[in-house]
């Protein structure tokens, strides 16, 4: 067994020792361990592509068209306002009992969004799995810095992938075939058993050190948060949308957002325990990752939430079909992600990989904004493959060099905040991508649509899937027209993001990886990053 993996002995009892410092685990611990995270973290991705491909026949059944958008962003809204202070509770009071709890908060929210009967109800019960679902991913990163040293994470990165490849391969099948078959209700349903064998799994195989602190959570930095991104988005999502980017109301919710936001970062520069601490911006390698982060997270959302519509309303594919036709970015993203974490592991480096994925992605948007009504499906799927590579090369690198940044003390607390960043530019992109969705198919249609055949188009029409495919060839393949210049207006508005991105990331700092022991009284924090060992100096006892 490598030396770098071994834990200190366990305390009478079987508990390992309490300490304030990393106790890495022996390979066969973090096997059993991450059988437990990767439970709860199934369960996230699982819900997150399983929804994909019901939702253009969820919006038929119960709204429309626009409001697509707000069944996800119901959903990222709240599970990124709740993120950081996940991270914050597990940081005081152990990672596993709100693992746990964060798994019931999202149990509720899916039995509550399976019995919605309109669409105001299935987003307010998105909105509670949304609060379950924000610490779900985050706790299980978190944990994951806790027990593997930054170096050997690559070695175990595809068991992660594995999760995000099965849940990837399995949710767009299962969510057609719910929707063709059974009903769209059991997207929701299927997380009942998984949850509950997540519980089962994580009370006996989910075991970690215990670290008592004296603690004192940020309520009012919390509420902050949460009321300024809820703002914010609310002014993307409804306001500009349905009443004017520059009415009244709009932008008195745009205001109150930013006045909020202003607000919060000046309790947390007072706050004796803050949400989000402001001394991890003066770690570069923690704030340049997370500006990457918030750029990816745009355009990643605004692509992956798109992709669907097009393969069911232009090219007429059944739910089941589209989450086939959907493999080949899972594909992609599935070689990248492992690729990248072995190579890491073997040569410590890691900067090139989240400039190159940027760049892909850039190029996987310009190409997919160039598909037709006629593209084929190994068009589509080769241009999906590339968006996946891209994706894959981004995700997991970026979260390894913020933890191997910061103290082990912010463990929780930055790899929360990284996902928050990501998770914010998910819901940004996913509001702002929706507003383009809405507003450009009402151009287009006026542009492909003679007024004898809008005349012919029922009302409210092209909000359902299955009533544009219903309609005549003379008045659906003008439809399909409209609908091909709007996602190429969708998809194309997403690479100058991209572009931006690659010019993040040459500014992000490669340091070198913590090979995985304990740091002793007075060391860095394993990073090797003189700014980081001079912010984050610990203090350790054992």
């Amino acid at each position: 067994m490598s030396e770098d993996l071994r834990q200190p002995s366990a305390a009478p009892g079987g508990t390992p020792p309490a300490t304030d410092g990393p106790s890495y685990l022996s390979h066969r611990q973090i096997l059993i361990t991450l059988s437990g995270l990767m439970a709860g973290m199934l369960l996230a991705a699982l819900d997150q592509s399983i929804v994909g491909t019901a939702l253009p026949r969820i919006v038929s059944d119960l709204g429309g068209l626009d409001k697509l958008s707000w069944v996800v962003t119901a959903y990222l809204l709240t599970s990124t306002a709740s993120t950081p202070l996940w991270g914050k509770i597990s940081d005081l009071y152990g990672r596993r009992l709100i693992f746990q709890a964060a798994i019931g908060t999202f149990l509720v929210g899916s039995v509550l969004a399976a019995l919605s009967q309109n669409m105001i109800e299935l987003v307010a019960f998105r909105a509670i799995q949304g609060l379950g679902g924000g610490g779900l991913m985050a706790l299980a990163f978190a944990t994951i810095g806790d027990i593997i040293p930054p170096r050997q994470r690559g070695r175990y990165q595809g068991y992660f992938g594995a999760v995000f490849g099965l849940s990837s391969v399995a949710g767009p099948l299962l969510g057609g075939w719910f929707t063709d078959g059974p009903g769209w209700r059991w997207i929701f349903w299927i997380n009942l058993p998984i949850g509950v064998l997540a519980l089962v799994v994580t009370s006996y195989a989910l075991r970690m050190p215990t670290i008592r602190r004296n603690h004192k959570i940020d309520y009012l930095g919390a509420t902050m948060i949460v009321a300024s991104v809820s703002t914010i988005l609310l002014y993307l999502s409804w306001r500009g949308v349905s009443y004017g980017w520059t009415e009244g109301g709009a932008l008195a919710l745009l205001a109150a957002g930013i006045l909020l936001a202003v607000a919060f970062v000046f309790v947390e520069s007072r706050a004796s325990e803050p949400i989000l601490p402001l001394r991890l911006f003066r770690n570069s390698v923690f704030t340049v990752s997370n500006v990457y982060g918030l750029i990816a997270g745009f355009v990643m959302f605004g692509a992956i939430i798109y992709l669907p519509l097009y393969l069911q309303v232009v090219q007429g594919l059944s739910p089941t079909a589209s989450g086939l036709a959907m493999l080949p970015m899972m594909a992609g993203l599935f070689t990248s992600s492992i690729g990248a974490g072995r190579l890491i592991t073997r040569n410590g480096r890691y900067k090139i990989y989240p400039i190159v994925g940027a760049a892909v992605i850039a190029v996987a948007l310009w190409l997919l904004s160039n598909l037709h009504a006629d593209s084929t499906l190994w068009t589509i799927g080769v241009f999906e493959y590339v968006l996946g590579f891209g994706l894959g090369l981004t995700m997991q690198t970026i979260m390894t060099a913020v933890q191997n940044a910061v103290h082990f003390r912010d463990m929780g607390t930055a790899t929360s905040a990284t996902t928050f960043f990501r998770s914010m530019g998910g819901a940004l992109g996913t509001a702002v991508f929706g507003a383009i969705l809405t507003s450009r198919l009402t151009s287009h249609m006026a542009e492909t649509l003679s007024p004898a055949m809008a005349a012919k188009v029922p009302a409210g029409a092209a909000q359902n899937v299955s009533a544009i495919q219903a309609l005549p060839p003379e008045v659906k393949a003008p439809v399909l027209e409209a609908f091909v210049r709007t996602l190429h207006d969708v998809f194309i508005f997403g690479v100058p993001f991209a572009v931006v991105a690659v010019v993040v990331a040459f500014f992000l700092k490669e340091i070198p990886l913590a090979t995985g022991h304990t740091p002793a009284s007075g060391s860095g924090s394993g990073s090797g990053d003189g700014e980081a060992e001079a912010e984050f100096a610990p203090t350790i006892s054992h």
